[in-house]
């Protein structure tokens, strides 16, 4: 592998960094507190084609290689988890993905385009009440009724799910797991916020309630059976994605504490001058590019058609797990600063606790790890 960055990937990381500086940095502060979802700061991503990824240019997309997506969503990542969270992980990886893996030609050119240039959101709607990382338990049932399916069920914890236009939803119908396309105004599709919680404000987090939902034929995702098939394949595009906007999180924090620790003075020395310090310090660096080289990695195995399931999650479960060191200690560093949202860092912490768990739990994570490199499942 080659850890030198193209011209081409230097220049989108500048320019994905220039734009979030200017664009979104000056507002993120008070949309989180107002959990208010960035969409003119989406469709200006979607002018850029920040928004595309590595959806082919025919119909859309940035056409780039999956490290550049790495490099684009730790840049995001850095600006603010959350934002990542919508862009790379949900809309890109979970959606995107989602139609340009399973969908028929139609369905790529209705919805892809418009997806791509931030004009419509989506969400992906798979985890329920009863059902997290088993997500061959679903409880939605799918019935077909002619040329319509009838939905009824319950989905919870979706991200983007409070603002999506559509919603690609998993359901158990009689012959498997299924999965649709369901347009936000279908009637029977209800849309509830859920509020309260701990970080990732501005994400449009919701529950999503599925009342005797018809949905024309015409928008059923791949064929009867595959449902389980594309949810697992569109958790694995999210877990790259929360690599690597962990990635971007801990060098945030890195960053953060940097400067201040250069700025801040006590018995008359700057504090990165104190042993400590300069430890804190050393272990977030060492542990941030170990996270962004195993997040390259993982992006490296799959430009090259090889596999990369094992080191996706090995670069999930340490990216977040670092991120999270990395965020407890700004906020230490920055002592009684750290602990209102002043500094970036106190959102930093609240964000990075919720990809410990999404995208199948840091413990899942490991048990992934330890089946490939045993032979032995643990799963019961």
């Amino acid at each position: 592998m080659d850890f030198e960055l193209t011209e081409e990937q230097t220049m989108l990381r500048q320019m994905t960094h220039k734009f979030l500086e200017r664009e979104f940095l000056p507002v993120i502060k008070e949309k989180d507190r107002q959990s208010e979802f960035p969409f003119e700061v989406i469709k200006k991503m979607g002018a850029l084609g920040l928004a595309g990824g590595v959806v082919p240019l025919k119909y859309g997309g940035g056409g780039i290689d999956w490290v550049t997506h790495a490099i684009i969503s730790e840049e995001l990542g850095r600006a603010a988890f959350s934002l990542c969270l919508i862009v790379s992980i949900v809309q890109i990886g979970l959606v995107e993905m989602s139609i340009l893996n399973w969908g028929n030609e139609e369905q790529k050119q209705k919805y892809l385009p418009r997806l791509c240039k931030g004009e419509i959101i989506g969400c992906l709607a798979t985890v329920e009440p009863n059902v997290g990382s088993n997500g061959a338990a679903i409880e939605t049932k799918a019935v077909q009724d002619k040329n319509y399916w009838v939905l009824n069920g319950n989905k919870v914890w979706i991200t983007n799910g409070y603002v999506a236009d559509i919603a690609v939803v998993t359901a158990r119908a009689k012959d498997g797991l299924v999965a649709f396309i369901v347009e936000r105004g279908t009637p029977g599709f209800l849309i509830n916020k859920i509020e309260g919680v701990m970080g990732n404000h501005i994400s449009g987090i919701a529950s999503l309630t599925f009342d005797n939902c018809r949905i024309p034929q015409e928008n059923l995702l791949g064929k009867v059976g595959d449902g389980f098939k594309l949810a697992m394949s569109s958790i694995q595009q999210a877990r790259f994605g929360i690599a690597a906007g962990s990635v971007g999180t801990a060098q945030s924090c890195l960053d953060y504490c940097v400067k201040y620790a250069k700025e801040r003075y006590q018995f008359s020395k700057p504090i990165g001058s104190f042993q400590l310090i300069q430890e804190m310090i050393a272990n977030m660096t060492v542990e941030t590019e170990a996270a962004r080289f195993l997040t390259y990695r993982a992006g490296y195995l799959r430009d090259k058609g090889l596999p990369y399931a094992r080191e996706t999650s090995m670069a999930k479960y340490y990216a977040t797990e670092v991120a999270l060191r990395a965020a407890t200690n700004a906020i230490r560093l920055h002592g009684a600063y750290g602990y209102c949202d002043d500094f970036p860092v106190e959102r930093s912490l609240r964000d990075i606790m919720g990809p410990i768990i999404f995208g199948g739990t840091n413990e899942i994570q490991k048990l992934i790890i330890g089946r490939d490199v045993l032979g032995i499942s643990a799963f019961a």
